[in-house]
C-alpha cells in the first residue's frame, strides 16, 4: 500500500515538474519567435509618440521581422518598412531640423521613430486600428477611399472588409502579433511598460 502511494506522488511530481519544463520551453521558443528588438528604442519613441510599443513590435514582426536592412518590392525599407514618400511627408510631421535621406531609413533609431509617428497619426485619424492598420499599409488615400464607399464602409469609420487580399493578410497577422506580444510580456496599457 504504501509503496503505491509513494509512486503515485512520485508520478504527481514528475507530471508538475514535466509541466513546468513544457511550459519554460514553451515561453523560450515564442519569446525567439516574437523577440523585443531594439526594445530601448522602442521603449522611448513609442513613451514619446504615445503609442503602445506592443502595436510597435508587432508591426516590426509583420513588416520586416526585425530586420533593419529590409526593402520591400514597393521600395518601403527599415524595420517599420516606410517608403521614402511616406519618410519625407513624415519629416514635415515630426520637424528634427535634419533633413533625413531615404537611406536613413535603414538606421534603427530613424526607422522606428517615424514608424511610431506614422502610427501616432494613423490612431488619430482613424478610431478603429483595424482601419488605421489598413492606412499604415494601403495608405491613406485608398483607406479614404475605400471609407466613403458604402459597400466597403457602412459609416464610414469601420471597415466591412478590407477589399485588398494583401492588405486583409497583413491587418490579420498584425493583430495576431499584436494579441501574441500583449500575452507573452504583459504590456501594460498604451505607453506602458511590460513585465517579462
Amino acid at each position: 500500500m504504501r509503496r503505491s502511494v509513494k509512486t503515485i506522488l512520485l508520478l504527481i511530481v514528475l507530471v508538475v515538474i514535466g509541466a513546468a519544463v513544457l511550459r519554460l520551453g514553451h515561453d523560450y521558443f515564442m519569446r525567439t519567435a516574437y523577440p523585443l528588438g531594439y526594445r530601448e528604442i522602442v521603449e522611448e519613441e513609442a513613451r514619446t509618440q504615445g503609442v503602445d510599443p506592443a502595436l510597435v513590435y508587432a508591426v516590426m514582426k509583420a513588416e520586416s521581422n526585425f530586420d533593419p536592412d529590409a526593402t520591400s518590392h514597393a521600395g518601403a525599407r527599415g524595420l517599420m518598412q516606410i517608403t521614402p514618400d511616406t519618410f519625407d511627408w513624415l519629416q514635415t510631421k515630426l520637424r528634427e531640423g535634419v533633413s533625413y535621406t531615404a537611406d536613413d531609413l535603414y538606421t534603427p533609431r530613424v526607422n522606428i521613430r517615424y514608424g511610431c509617428k506614422f502610427l501616432q497619426i494613423l490612431q488619430d485619424e482613424y478610431t478603429e486600428q483595424v482601419t488605421a492598420l489598413s492606412a499604415y499599409n494601403a495608405g491613406m488615400g485608398t483607406v479614404n477611399r475605400w471609407l466613403r464607399d458604402p459597400s466597403i464602409s457602412e459609416d464610414g469609420v469601420e471597415l466591412n472588409r478590407i477589399p485588398y487580399p494583401e492588405t486583409e493578410r497583413y491587418v490579420s497577422a498584425v493583430l495576431r502579433n499584436y494579441q501574441t506580444y500583449r500575452e507573452l510580456y504583459e504590456f501594460d496599457e498604451i505607453g506602458g511598460t511590460f513585465h517579462g
